[in-house]
């Protein structure tokens, strides 16, 4: 890549010089440019050898993580397949519970964007301040807890495990800050299409991703 961007800065400049229309212009031009690029070589038997294994070698599994930890999110499938497996404590698995209960359907925009709900609740005074909490909140009674998962009557079996690691990696890169939190504009309330509750007559909606619509209590 650093040779081809030389000869093409070279091939201008040759170019650039040459007076176009005269007989001379080929034979000229190839005097120029066998110059030029003569003394590009030269330019680069210059450059010591370590910066050149620098600039030509592949991006390191290092540099490949500092990217993601900078907050390069690719929503798709592809991405999530190359994140390492998932793993974390309690709030790590209420919330990665939350996804695969609530989202696994979703793609992978629509799951972080169910994740970015929960953790945008976690950053609010107005619910509790952790994701388990924020999860269970009003668990106890049939259908009157705020994730139906945790309150609809079933037990909350796994019954996929790649969509188990799949929500799992998103769930991680959600807790770690990798992921830039602004797919849904703050966010805190969603909910399918099929339903039409009564606050979403209230809440401005932000954004509709996949099956669900999100909104921001004012």
């Amino acid at each position: 890549m650093f040779s081809r961007i030389l000869k093409r800065a070279v091939l201008a400049a040759a170019v650039a010089f040459v007076p176009i229309g005269t007989a001379a212009t080929a034979e000229l031009l190839e005097t120029r440019l066998a110059t030029l690029l003569g003394q590009e070589r030269e330019a680069i038997r210059m450059v010591p050898n370590s910066r050149m294994s620098a600039l030509t070698a592949p991006p390191s599994p290092v540099a490949r993580k500092a990217e993601t930890a900078e907050g390069t999110i690719l929503y798709d499938n592809a991405f999530l397949a190359r994140q390492p497996a998932p793993e974390g404590g309690a709030q790590w698995e209420c919330l990665t519970e939350a996804l695969y209960f609530e989202a696994r359907g979703e793609s992978v925009r629509g799951m972080f964007a169910v994740g970015e709900v929960i953790l945008n609740r976690v950053d609010s005074a107005r619910f509790p301040d952790d994701v388990c909490a924020v999860v269970s909140q009003g668990t106890g009674q049939l259908y009157a807890c705020q994730f139906t998962f945790t309150c609809d009557g079933h037990p909350e079996t796994v019954h996929e495990p790649r969509a188990w690691t799949a929500v799992g990696k998103v769930a991680r890169l959600l807790m770690d800050g990798v992921a830039p939190g602004d797919l849904t504009d703050g966010a805190t309330y969603y909910h399918t299409r099929a339903v039409s509750p009564r606050w979403a007559r209230i809440f401005p909606r932000t954004i509709t991703i996949g099956s669900h619509h999100f909104y921001r209590q004012g």
